[in-house]
């Protein structure tokens, strides 16, 4: 049972191809974008294990503390997090205005009113 000790970067594989197959395999345009946010939520997930260290510290000078935690990678994370809802607020408002103009949000059928026109 040594493959559950990192059961954490299991979470990580399945996540990315559950987001993975939602963005390929669903021709609805919300629906790719729900698959780009819980790819992107496997992202944040992969940095947060790998920032992760046993029985360290906030980097805080202490006394009697050896082991400091590098909050990086929690900054960047807070920052990607910040720039995903920015992103996926931007591409509803796109989806919004596709849906005005072609009557649909489905994507093959924007493609065949494009090759129609």
């Amino acid at each position: 049972m040594s493959w559950l000790v990192h059961y954490n970067y299991w979470i990580v594989i399945v996540l990315m191809m559950i987001g993975l197959y939602l963005v390929m395999a669903r021709h609805i345009l919300p629906r790719k974008i729900i698959g780009l946010n819980v790819f992107q939520t496997s992202v944040f997930v992969l940095f947060i294990s790998m920032g992760a260290v046993n029985d360290a510290s906030a980097p805080i000078l202490a006394e009697g503390i050896t082991q400091y935690a590098n909050p990086l990678p929690h900054v960047l994370i807070l920052t990607a997090i910040v720039v995903g809802v920015s992103t996926t607020s931007l591409a509803l408002a796109l989806i919004v205005r596709i849906n005005e103009a072609y009557g649909t949000i489905d994507e093959e059928r924007i493609h065949q009113i494009d090759e129609e026109d």
